[in-house]
């Protein structure tokens, strides 16, 4: 049975996302594993930040941190990455781009033992750049001449807007630029701080803000402790 999903809008491994985390990890394995590849465009002192950032947390939740220190397609084929990702609680793909994130592990070893591993039972997280990563379509939220890149392709029937409330008030055609969807996707956006919990198709909303489910005619917002369906 495959384990719970979380979409999270920002704030990977914060003190105000222990809850998330913590939930996530529940009943299974104390080992979370975490993949900081979508920061590796920003350089190493970025990557050593996140992997800082998710050592506190992990210290903060009593369990074990393990880095998978993948910044390119060919250490996504290394056996001993693949190994890291095997026995998981909870596997992490954290922030930056999410262009660099899916074209790096896309039909790697690697992803393919990530979505193992949480079809098995592990719990798959993914923040902003990770979120948006898990679909089959990423388009630039940055830079629109950028275009559209292929995702992982695990969650097909979404499309993801992470910082939503941040991406509303900056960049008004945001919402736009998603909507074009083929039938049968279902438009998510996710507000900073805040998360989906769920199985990829029911969801409760974690966090200080609220998800929305977005149309060209309508937008259906929740809060902490309500339901959004992703049919």
């Amino acid at each position: 049975m495959a384990g719970l999903l979380a979409l999270v809008g920002s704030g990977e491994y914060l003190e105000s996302m222990r809850d998330v985390e913590a939930h996530l990890l529940e009943d299974r394995p104390p080992r979370y594993v975490q993949l900081a590849t979508a920061a590796h465009p920003d350089g190493p002192e970025r990557v050593a930040y996140w992997h800082d950032l998710g050592r506190q947390q992990a210290e903060r939740l009593g369990v074990e941190q393990v880095v998978v220190p993948v910044g390119t397609r060919e250490e996504a084929t290394d056996p001993a990455n693949v190994a890291l990702v095997r026995g998981a609680g909870l596997i992490y793909l954290s922030g930056g781009d999410p262009h660099y994130l899916s074209s790096t592990l896309r039909g790697t070893p690697l992803a393919a033992a990530i979505y193992d591993e949480w079809q098995a039972g592990a719990s798959l997280a993914g923040c902003s750049a990770g979120a948006m990563a898990m679909t089959s379509w990423i388009p630039s939220l940055r830079h629109p001449r950028q275009g559209a890149t292929e995702g992982l392709g695990w969650l097909p029937h979404l499309r993801v807007i992470p910082h939503f409330d941040y991406f509303e008030r900056f960049v008004p055609d945001a919402v736009t630029r998603f909507l074009s969807g083929p039938p049968g996707t279902t438009l998510v956006g996710i507000d900073e701080e805040t998360a989906l919990v769920g199985d990829g198709r029911a969801w409760t909303v974690w966090g200080r803000q609220r998800a929305w489910i977005i149309t060209a005619a309508d937008r259906t917002a929740a809060t902490a402790g309500t339901t959004l369906s992703t049919p």
